[in-house]
């Protein structure tokens, strides 16, 4: 069995116009290039899920209408469940050496894997203009707030700034990214330090301690939300960061250095939010329109500009994780290009998307949470689903049949298309979001079972659980014989000649 498929559909490596930029695809990563220990996987997970937007959630959180306890349990349990699963597929890409979506062709076949891979890559994508608008419009409220004027070139010069490192970075791809991460980290980690000593005098214990409690399904809904918002929205890009690792690195440090990185400046910065919102109820209404603009707000005029490196900073990080997996995912859908260049054509598109909402959206959390919810579903039936066949395998994957319909892993897993469609459907008519959204008013048509759309369950948003629940079990079960038949076949002669 060859280590790297050598059919020239399959992107990369290839030759890079520099030795700056990677030259490596969706191809398997030669053994060569492995090195690196788990600890390692700290830094791009901390430095993309620090930012102060996680500040903005703990109003999110309150938004369900609970007590700051409710909050803070059912929050950071979320929160941490789900990077834990993110770690879980961490592992895949140390057993493969391959990007995350390629090596879910093991539980899908290789052309059965395109419906996950296609929800993935639009995720991404949003997700990276998401958090360049928001950039966006933090660095414009910071200058206006500074005397600079609000207006259209603020915003254009803010822009063209952060596009460009965003864009670049994805561009050079796996080696610059892991150092940017790094900077980021500790950068970030000290001025949000600055952040909190600067803000502390806002908090009202009393006003915090007064806080109504909500019922049991208002809980359940800000945990699935929790999870929605942090690990489920990274489980599918997970293994892009530790196929890099040789195959004798730790597994489980693999999936501790994941969970932590990923989980721990959430959990301080989402319970430093909690007490904020709770303690001034006019901060969620703002937060509402600008989510981390509304932050400067409480900072003194001097620390505006070492808080714009925060915000920004924070949310160049985890757009550059997003952006450099869309362009794997978009190799892995079939697009016959090398890989910076895919990541340049999904920088284009975050560029358009990020003009629409930052010059003309008139909302951004309606939105926002309509389309989280809703693609958390499908994503979470696929982990389900991944992460089964991750535990059901005993060795490691068959890298080149990974490139090859006519290998082991077959063109279509059937079984596993339709889990994903019935998990998907199921999940879909068991969720709703907090804004009436035209465009998701079919959502819920499963929710007459538990009340109705008007019940106390309706914004749980229980489809998300239940699609995740629905992928594992059904594949952990009926998957189990399959998953040994592959790993008894021999290799197939030039397998990975076909992708």
């Amino acid at each position: 069995m060859t280590d790297t498929p050598t059919h020239p559909t399959v992107a990369g490596p290839v030759s890079a116009p520099t030795a700056a930029i990677e030259a490596n695809g969706i191809n398997v990563i030669a053994e060569s290039e492995r090195k690196g220990t788990p600890r390692t996987l700290f830094w791009p997970w901390c430095a993309s899920n620090i930012s102060v937007f996680g500040v903005a959630y703990g109003s999110y959180f309150l938004g369900f209408g609970v007590s700051f306890w409710q909050a803070t349990i059912a929050g950071l349990l979320g929160t941490v469940l789900s990077f834990v699963l993110v770690g879980l597929v961490s592992l895949a890409g140390k057993r493969g050496s391959a990007p995350t979506m390629v090596l879910s062709r093991a539980a899908f076949g290789v052309r059965g894997n395109a419906a996950p891979t296609g929800v993935s890559w639009v995720l991404f994508v949003g997700w990276e203009t998401a958090l360049c608008s928001l950039a966006t419009l933090a660095t414009a409220t910071v200058i206006e707030r500074l005397g600079g004027g609000g207006g259209n070139v603020v915003k254009i010069v803010a822009f063209l700034v952060i596009v460009a490192v965003v864009v670049g970075a994805g561009v050079l791809g796996f080696t610059a990214i892991m150092r940017l991460q790094a900077w980021i980290t500790v950068a970030t980690a000290v001025l949000t330090v600055g952040y909190v000593a600067l803000t502390v005098d806002e908090i009202a214990l009393g006003a915090v301690g007064a806080l109504p409690s909500g019922g049991f399904a208002a809980v359940v809904g800000l945990a699935i939300f929790a999870t929605a918002g942090f690990g489920i929205s990274w489980v599918n890009c997970a293994a892009d960061y530790s196929r890099y690792l040789p195959r004798s690195a730790s597994s489980q440090g693999v999936v501790w250095w994941t969970t932590f990185g990923g989980a721990i400046a959430p959990v301080i910065l989402v319970l430093y939010g909690l007490l904020l919102a709770g303690s001034e109820p006019g901060l969620m209404a703002a937060i509402g329109a600008d989510p981390v603009g509304a932050l400067t707000t409480l900072l003194p005029t001097w620390y505006l500009i070492p808080f714009a490196v925060v915000a920004v900073a924070g949310l160049v990080g985890g757009a550059v994780l997003d952006i450099y997996s869309s362009g794997l995912a978009l190799l892995t859908l079939g697009l016959k290009v090398p890989r910076y260049v895919a990541a340049g054509v999904d920088g284009v598109l975050m560029i358009l998307g990020t003009i629409y909402v930052v010059w003309f959206a008139t909302d951004f959390i309606g939105p926002f949470t309509g389309f989280l919810i809703t693609l958390a579903v499908p994503v979470a039936a696929w982990a389900g689903i991944f992460i089964a066949d991750i535990a059901l395998r005993k060795t490691d994957f068959a890298a080149a049949e990974l490139y090859d319909p006519r290998g082991r892993y077959g063109s279509v897993n059937v079984l596993s298309v339709a889990l994903f469609v019935a998990a998907t459907a199921i999940g879909w008519g068991l969720v709703t979001t907090f804004a009436t959204q035209a465009w998701l008013t079919w959502q819920g048509y499963l929710l007459f079972l538990i009340g109705g759309k008007e019940g106390e369950w309706a914004f749980a948003n229980l489809g998300i659980i239940a699609a995740l629940l629905i992928g594992f079990v059904g594949y952990a079960v009926f998957a189990r014989g399959a998953v040994r038949e592959q790993e008894a076949v021999s290799p197939r002669p030039g397998a990975g000649r076909a992708a």
